[in-house]
């Protein structure tokens, strides 16, 4: 499967973004779709993700409430929204996919074979 993240950019703090990430290449519909996030100086770690066949969805604990992965099924594409961005979510934001995890393993950057390219998103104060 191929992975297009976009949609980054600068925003204040208090706005919002949505990042997309549009897969192509197989049947998705098999897939775990999930965003992780790399600020500077800091691990990759874990903002959301979503099931592909069921429509479940899992975030993290900074992400919930604030932050909403939602798929748009003709388009192939899952979207992040965001929302009170504070500067601390500035970080490279970047999508995986992932054919055969468990859930209790959601949260593992390993488990994703599949990565498309990082998006920005800075937030300024």
């Amino acid at each position: 499967v191929q992975l297009q993240a976009s949609g980054g950019g600068l925003v204040q703090t208090g706005g919002s973004l949505r990042l997309s990430c549009a897969a192509s290449g197989v049947n998705i519909r098999r897939y775990y779709i999930a965003w992780f996030r790399q600020a500077p100086g800091k691990e990759r770690e874990f903002v959301a993700a979503i099931r592909w066949s069921s429509g479940y969805t899992y975030y993290a604990d900074f992400a919930e409430g604030r932050f909403t992965i939602a798929k748009d099924i003709a388009k192939s594409t899952v979207y992040l929204q965001m929302s009170s961005l504070t500067p601390e979510d500035t970080a490279i934001y970047s999508c995986a996919g992932s054919s055969s995890l468990i859930t209790s393993s959601i949260r593992d950057s390993r488990q994703y074979a599949y990565w498309g390219q990082g998006t920005l998103v800075t937030v300024s104060s």
